[in-house]
């Protein structure tokens, strides 16, 4: 950012500080002069066009303004719609975002194994549209030492954490410091959803009987542990349901907000984008080098679930919606969109290519199907583009399943702070 500053002879400031009268009068007579050279054509005062630049009043520059740059950390954990909108709101509090994704050893200490690997973690971070910068396996606490490394090394001006507390095993906050010195701002939370919501909404379907779309890798004996009582099932219920108020103001703060141009290559690419994961980002990456426009297409919960059968998808439309459009590659998506890629479809948004990842859920109903890509393929604009990773919406859920004992104890204590959190929340200003 730059700001316009005027750029003066000193002597003139001088004597407008010192003698304003003097020198108003001065400046009046100048311009009354000026403005009556054309009667007085013979009388050598120079115009205002001339006398004015000479004085140098009005000599605009631009300087330098140091950018402000603000610092938020995070586990980023199950990344979801939450994550990217407080990043996005730290972003609106400065010029460059910093981001620090916490490691996995802090937060093993801290709250529990991750669900993610840093890596992982990493390419989701990295892949939000409002991230500028990113710091590997940050503290979980802002010490004395870190605080230190982010004011010199990294010159940050502020740090960032939402309005819910953020406490140490010890009970302390863990962003006193910064609090104390003065460099420290806060965001509003995102309600309706965090990771310990998805969890819980994972570990809620999978004490129910549909699982054959979830059980190709998991064990017998891991599927009867999660078929327990029916209190404790009834008890854990509420976390399956998403308490996300969707409006239309936070899907356009998410929106690029532009249209290809007339002769952009619309590159098209469609899917449930459940549990957003580091697969989808690099699928998503692929797509966008491969034109100038994204338009990603995001199928109905109905839809989802006619093909995949219950409980998926555990995410519903506008979650994954909002998802998908904080990725950097995506520059639009139609939600709800239909299943089959059809010629009208394709003419409606002027699409080049119609692209699908090799690695994809598999389809336990509908196997005998029309090919929802027929249209594309007659057409020559279809592309089947190498995944360039293995991780699928299964293969994270089942992580969760196969350490359920871990995470259900990990869920009942952050449940519980997350309850104390609603019941003493009061409003904060800003979005």
């Amino acid at each position: 950012m730059g700001s316009i500053e005027f750029e003066s002879n000193g002597w003139i400031w001088d004597g407008v500080y010192n003698f304003p009268h003097l020198f108003g009068g001065i400046m009046l007579t100048a311009a009354v002069l000026g403005l009556s050279t054309s009667y007085f054509s013979g009388i050598g005062v120079p115009g205002l066009p001339c006398f004015w630049p000479d004085l140098g009043l009005f000599h605009k520059k631009k300087y330098g303004k140091k950018p402000i740059r603000v610092y938020m950390d995070g586990c980023f954990d199950l990344m979801h719609y939450g994550h990217a909108n407080a990043l996005r709101q730290a972003k609106a509090l400065g010029d460059i975002l910093v981001v620090g994704v916490v490691s996995d050893e802090e937060i093993i200490a801290n709250k529990g194994p991750p669900v993610l690997s840093m890596e992982e973690r990493l390419v989701l971070v990295k892949g939000l549209k409002w991230v500028d910068e990113v710091i590997a396996s940050a503290p979980y606490e802002i010490t004395e030492k870190f605080m230190d490394s982010l004011f010199n090394e990294h010159k940050i001006d502020y740090i960032i954490h939402g309005d819910d507390p953020c406490l140490l095993p010890d009970g302390t906050d863990a962003y006193a410091l910064a609090k104390k010195v003065g460099r420290y701002k806060q965001i509003k939370r995102t309600e309706g959803v965090s990771s310990t919501d998805i969890v819980g909404r994972i570990l809620s379907c999978m004490k129910a009987d549909n699982t054959d779309c979830l059980n190709n890798t998991t064990q017998p004996e891991q599927l009867n542990d999660m078929k327990e009582s029916k209190t404790e099932a009834s008890q854990s219920k509420g976390s399956q349901i998403s308490h996300f108020l969707p409006t239309s103001r936070r899907i356009v703060q998410f929106s690029n907000g532009k249209a290809p141009g007339p002769n952009a290559r619309v590159v098209y690419i469609d899917g449930a984008f459940d549990l957003f994961h580091a697969g989808h980002v690099e699928i998503l990456r692929s797509a966008r080098q491969l034109g100038d426009f994204l338009l990603v297409g995001i199928h109905t919960d109905q839809t989802i679930s006619e093909h995949r059968g219950p409980p998926n998808p555990i995410m519903h439309l506008h979650e994954r919606s909002l998802s998908v459009l904080a990725c950097r590659y995506v520059d639009e998506v139609i939600i709800g969109a239909p299943w089959e890629v059809t010629k009208d479809m394709i003419t409606t948004f002027n699409i080049s290519l119609v692209v699908r990842g090799t690695v994809a859920e598999n389809n336990c109903l509908k196997r005998d199907e029309v090919d929802p890509y027929a249209a594309p393929k007659s057409m020559g604009i279809f592309r089947l583009l190498q995944s360039p990773k293995e991780i699928t919406t299964t293969s994270v859920a089942k992580r969760i399943i196969a350490n359920h004992e871990i995470y259900k104890k990990r869920n009942a204590k952050k449940t519980e702070s997350e309850k104390k959190y609603y019941a003493d929340k009061k409003f904060v200003s800003g979005d």
